[in-house]
């Protein structure tokens, strides 16, 4: 059904897609291999109060690992 320049332009854009999931992939690997090479400590690291266990209050600390992030669509609520 489809014409072959149709088929041609599908196969480009699947190729493409596919590499595009790939450098993702790769991405998300290296990052969690860094966050486990350093136990986690890298990402604390800004934080400029001495406690860690009041760092994620902090305005300077930009991870808070006890927060739980959620977008409006994941909670059902389609925005």
């Amino acid at each position: 059904l489809l014409s072959l320049l149709q088929k041609w332009a599908l196969l480009a854009l699947s190729a493409c897609s596919s590499l595009c999931c790939l450098c993702c992939l790769l991405g998300l690997l290296v990052a969690i291999g860094l966050t486990l090479g350093n136990q986690g400590r890298v990402l604390l690291a800004p934080c400029s109060i001495s406690s860690i266990a009041l760092a994620p209050v902090s305005r300077e600390c930009p991870f808070d690992p006890t927060r739980v992030y959620v977008s409006p669509r994941g909670l059902g609520m389609g925005m």
